[in-house]
């Protein structure tokens, strides 16, 4: 079917759209083995962003002609097949570099264009896909990393997931939407897919219809994070199981057709919320779908940030899952064959990535699990970790992204390392470092947020710094972090944060968390402290 681009005649279209027009960019597909077969130079130039819709972006600097991939994992769960044929792409091709990333995907660094039609095969075979993974279209769908195992669901997932990726893959209907779009799709009750922060998600619900209680999904819309973060709204509507994918068609179709492509960084779906308002939002959307049910009740009860260390019972009897902790969510490739071969000994081979960057190994029956936990892989990638290292997200910062002002991979596990070494808390605080507003580390949620940018030092030399936030959440429907003035330069960070932790540790109260702290204490107090630090440090 032929999409009429009812935008086109916009005068103030911005000069990618006018390129969409010409091109889509799925296409690049069709272009790929020639590029492939003639090198890196024969890619015109103007081409390069079309490569997002493969998944691919060309990483730091781009001239070198390296890039990188996304691979997406619907709500992150990996078979063996799968697990392996990633950990040999990365060993084969991507420098041994694997990294989770923030909505559970897996990214690779480092590939040429002479060895991409070949990962794309290898993947195809596994049933694995980077298409979409970038680009103007919809994303990698985020979901409950437990699903189908999880006592905390309403109900499993995992085949509306399925059906829903699998409409959107490679449909050239939805692959020019104003910008990128985000979705997220889960029943577990503590908010594990990060409903808040994505431009529409399907949150666990009940209604009663008929005199019998049912279930089904509340419908968020409009969030996002970026420069201009924004929480989802919560339309008005009970959605059934087997109406997601109608409503989901629904809502990316009001995207394509009346989101904003004027101008690049006010066009995704949270700006056209936020102007419409969720009445009439839910009025247009009605228009496609026909009448929906009004609301239920929550299903939801708290907010775990992704985080499922530990071992736990799953609802099949006999069955454990155990929850992992990978720092910044780095992994070589030797790592992940290990993890194969564990998953494989003592569950049944799958395991699956967390939005916290962290994996989770399924399926262990309960008489495995001694073994499992005496695994030496397992002292590297632990299931009690310490309070910083293991709650500590990072994006991939400038080592290879062209966005990224500072380095933030390192830097994060080496601070978080630093904290951990130096302080002794009964809480975790959860740090995520960004290095640039775009936000991939989602620094607008974190307890405490660390936006990399470029300040000038006391000899006006242009350096690395941090600037930081507090008091990030999305329990009760999201609270953004907020910006304490100041910077800090990156060599000062890990003492800044030690002495800026420590009136954490003297003055909270037994087993308070960081964000009760923030709100007790308030903003001022804590600049204050800040302000206090800073004047030292620089006195140093």
């Amino acid at each position: 079917m032929t999409v009429e681009k009812i935008w086109k005649d916009n005068p103030k279209l911005n000069e990618t759209e006018k390129k969409k027009l010409v091109k889509d960019g799925l296409k690049i597909y069709d272009d790929i083995p020639y590029y492939a077969k003639n090198g890196f130079e024969s890619i015109p130039k103007e081409q390069w962003d079309l490569f997002k819709w493969a998944g691919c972006y060309l990483q730091k600097p781009k001239e070198a002609g390296y890039f990188m991939m996304r691979v997406n994992v619907p709500s992150g769960i990996l078979t063996y097949d799968q697990l392996v044929t990633l950990a040999e792409i990365a060993r084969d091709y991507g420098r041994d570099v694997y990294d989770i990333t923030t909505r559970q995907a897996i990214q690779f660094h480092w590939l040429t264009i002479e060895q991409i039609p070949d990962i794309f095969k290898r993947l195809e075979k596994v049933g694995l896909s980077s298409a979409g993974a970038c680009g103007d279209i919809t994303r990698n769908i985020v979901g409950n990393p437990l699903a189908g195992i999880d006592p905390n669901e309403l109900f499993d997932t995992t085949p509306i997931v399925k059906e829903v990726y699998e409409f959107f893959q490679f449909n050239e209907e939805f692959s020019n939407l104003p910008r990128k779009y985000k979705m997220s799709i889960s029943t577990n009750k503590n908010n594990a897919s990060n409903a808040e922060i994505n431009c529409i998600s399907f949150v666990p619900a009940l209604k009663e219809i008929d005199g019998k209680e049912t279930a089904g999904f509340h419908l968020k819309v409009g969030g996002g994070l970026s420069s201009a973060p924004h929480l989802a709204q919560t339309l008005d509507v009970f959605v059934l199981p087997h109406q997601v994918k109608e409503v989901a068609i629904a809502v990316t179709t009001i995207f394509r057709d009346f989101g904003y492509r004027e101008k690049r960084h006010h066009s995704r779906l949270k700006f056209l919320v936020a102007d419409w308002g969720v009445e009439k939002f839910k009025e247009v959307l009605q228009k496609y779908t026909g009448e929906l049910l009004p609301k239920g009740t929550g299903f939801e009860e708290n907010w775990n940030a992704g985080y499922f260390y530990g071992v736990h019972p799953q609802k099949q009897k006999g069955l454990n899952y155990v929850g992992l902790s990978i720092p910044v969510g780095r992994l070589h490739s030797k790592d992940v064959f290990e993890l194969a071969r564990i998953v494989k000994r003592y569950g049944n081979g799958e395991i699956r990535n967390c939005n916290s960057q962290n994996l989770i190994l399924p399926n262990i029956p309960t008489a495995n699990l001694d073994a499992l936990l005496k695994e030496p892989l397992l002292d590297k990638f632990t299931p009690v970790p310490p309070k910083f290292i293991g709650y500590s997200v990072a994006c991939t910062g400038n080592e290879y992204c062209n966005l990224a002002l500072v380095e933030t991979k390192a830097r994060m596990k080496e601070t978080a390392s630093y904290l951990d070494e130096k302080l002794s808390l009964d809480v975790p605080v959860r740090i995520h470092m960004v290095g640039c507003p775009n936000s991939c580390g989602q620094r607008a949620i974190a307890d405490i947020g660390l936006q990399g940018i470029k300040a000038r030092n006391e000899k006006k030399e242009l350096v690395e710094a941090f600037e930081i936030y507090v008091g990030g959440t999305l329990a009760n429907g999201g609270k953004l972090n907020e910006k304490l003035k100041g910077k800090v330069e990156s060599p000062s960070l890990h003492l800044v944060l030690e002495k800026f932790l420590q009136h954490f540790q003297e003055k909270k109260l037994p087993s308070e968390p960081y964000l009760e702290y923030v709100s007790r204490v308030g903003i001022e107090e804590l600049q204050n402290h800040l302000n206090k630090i800073l004047e030292t440090v620089k006195a140093s």
